[in-house]
């Protein structure tokens, strides 16, 4: 019985390492980003987190993929034609029968017992973008427009890649 604590402690201790996804293509349990060529210059792509993401990060790891493909394909801006984050939630709830009191089979084995419950919400955010990208000066009126070198530039400092020798 005294041993159950312990364990249940470590676990809850254990789930709170959980780190956020890193920039990084898309891995076997389906986080990080891919890209899809549609046409010569429109891309859906596509950044999934884990429940560790947070939602701006995943939004800004989906811009920031933007840029590096639009930038690779030799192109200058590019314009979010659509664009959409979902949001996964999960709840998980844990119970334990223990400690109890009362006599059961045994005097040493509980009839009946209050138990503790707590419940965890995980969500995991996914975005998704069809890009078009072309070359020359963006149109500033356009505010679904984004000059490829600047988003580039502005959000690198924030992307954590899953090797952090990379820049």
């Amino acid at each position: 019985m005294f041993l159950r604590w312990p364990v249940v402690l470590l676990a809850l201790a254990l789930a709170g390492c959980v780190t956020a996804t890193p920039y990084q293509p898309r891995n076997d349990r389906g986080h990080g980003y891919s890209e899809q060529k549609i046409e010569s210059n429109r891309y859906r792509i596509t950044f999934a987190g884990n429940s560790a993401t947070p939602r701006e990060i995943v939004e800004n790891y989906l811009l920031y993929r933007a840029a590096e493909v639009t930038l690779s394909q030799g192109y200058d801006y590019f314009v979010l034609a659509s664009r959409q984050t979902d949001a996964d939630t999960r709840y998980q709830q844990t119970m334990s029968a223990y400690p109890g009191f009362g006599y059961g089979y045994y005097y040493w084995y509980p009839a009946f017992s209050v138990g503790v419950s707590s419940t965890q919400t995980q969500t995991e955010y996914a975005a998704q973008a069809d890009v078009v990208m072309f070359k020359g000066a963006k149109n500033d009126q356009d505010t679904r427009a984004f000059n490829a070198a600047d988003v580039r530039l502005n959000l690198q400092p924030q992307v954590r890649r899953a090797d952090a020798s990379a820049p």
